[in-house]
């Protein structure tokens, strides 16, 4: 018997960055003055102008505060995907007094959450003149990646992520991503540090969502659960994820479109966007959210729509280079199938194909507002990180075809 000692295989190196604490259920917005009271004796509150005035987890949320002795301030409010502009101007109103005891409280969507993710993180990395000043918005752009030289390195202020929709995954992630339209931009700033200190996802918070919204936010979560687990970076422990809440996510959808009120159905989604986005942040995507976010900046298209509108072309492309993935994913989906790999991977394309087109995601980039003669202009910008997770190596003069064809 050999006596060589096992070595871990250089390729099994990985980080797993996670919320230090998830209540994750029915009515547990209820929950949220105790968690912020082990953080904080302030609750910060940044949520979207309608998620959290018409939420119904604003007045929940507020009586469990004042439940637990915990003053309550809204500071900010997001517009959309959150801009350089209105981090900048969240900063410049936020509160200069009790800091030390201050907790952010993001309630809504992504791009809520997101928000909230800039605001606590510039609030603690820029010094007070930077922070305070209305042109504070060079400073920000310093810290996103691709863009600035800055990185996060102190701890931002505390936050707890309450989910109202049931898709980006931002409660799990370590970054924010944010606009800039006057650069014509969209990038990321990104830490360890920025993701969430709790996250509390109440699957019922979602009810309020309508039916765009739904299938955006839960399109995206599938699209981030399947790029995740087929990229070049796939790590053990998010593929290990991806297989459990994956095949619930393709149930659920439909389910919750055909009876909104299904709260089954809608905590089998709120589940799968949490864990798409611990997958996402400890793994990484692909070609969809590369050209997704270049939409966004051209387009103004949701991130939800964009990723719906490119995943099955995606994965039409990625195919061949993630078969034996595809084959696993299909398989975690519909364990009494039978095939090779082959046959199974183009099963689960199908599959996707179809849940797409059942959902009512656009279909063709001219269903999104592009014009013809920025195709070249969209190739171009679809990059970034997570168009090197891609399994399919693809540079602009490879992508150029297949938004073409896509056209």
């Amino acid at each position: 018997m050999s006596t060589a000692p096992i070595r871990p295989h250089a390729g099994d190196a990985y980080d797993l960055a996670v919320p230090p604490l998830v209540r994750f259920g029915t009515g547990r917005v209820g929950e949220a003055g105790e968690v912020v009271r082990m953080l904080g004796r302030r609750a910060w509150l940044v949520g979207g102008r309608r998620s959290l005035r018409e939420s119904p987890a604003l007045p929940r949320l507020e009586a469990a505060l004042e439940a637990a002795g915990v003053e309550c301030t809204v500071v900010a409010e997001s517009a959309g995907e959150p801009t350089v502009d209105q981090v900048a101007a969240a900063l410049a109103q936020l509160p200069r007094e009790g800091r030390e005891e201050a907790v952010i409280v993001a309630v809504g969507g992504g791009s809520a959450i997101d928000l909230a993710k800039a605001v606590a993180a510039m609030a603690t990395n820029l010094d007070p003149a930077e922070a305070a000043c209305r042109d504070a918005d060079a400073a920000v752009v310093d810290h996103l990646e691709g863009v600035g030289s800055r990185t996060i390195t102190r701890w931002p202020l505390p936050l707890v992520a309450v989910p109202t929709t049931a898709g980006t995954g931002a409660e799990a992630t370590r970054n924010a991503v944010i606009s800039c339209p006057r650069r014509r931009f969209k990038k990321s700033m990104r830490s360890p540090l920025m993701v969430p200190r709790a996250a509390i996802v109440d699957p019922a918070l979602s009810l309020g969502c309508d039916r765009e919204t739904t299938v955006a936010s839960g399109l995206d979560a599938i699209t981030q659960l399947i790029e995740s687990f087929v990229c070049r970076f796939a790590r053990p422990i998010p593929q290990a994820l991806v297989l459990e809440a994956l095949p619930r996510a393709v149930a659920a959808l439909p389910r919750v479109l055909a009876a909104p009120a299904d709260l089954d159905a809608r905590a089998a989604m709120s589940h799968a966007a949490f864990v798409s986005g611990i997958a996402l942040a400890n793994s990484g995507l692909g070609m969809a959210h590369g050209v997704a976010a270049a939409l966004g900046v051209e387009c103004g298209t949701p991130h939800g729509l964009a990723c719906a509108l490119m995943l099955p072309v995606a994965m039409r492309v990625n195919e061949a280079a993630a078969r034996g993935a595809f084959a696993r994913l299909e398989r975690a989906v519909d364990p009494a199938g039978s095939g090779d790999d082959e046959a199974l991977a183009s099963a689960f394309v199908r599959r996707i194909e179809r849940l797409c087109l059942e959902a009512g995601a656009p279909r063709r980039l001219a269903d999104v507002g592009l014009a013809r003669d920025r195709i070249a202009w969209l190739a171009e910008n679809s990059g970034g990180a997570s168009m090197r997770g891609n399994p399919a190596e693809l540079d602009p003069g490879r992508l150029l075809p297949i938004l073409e064809a896509a056209y």
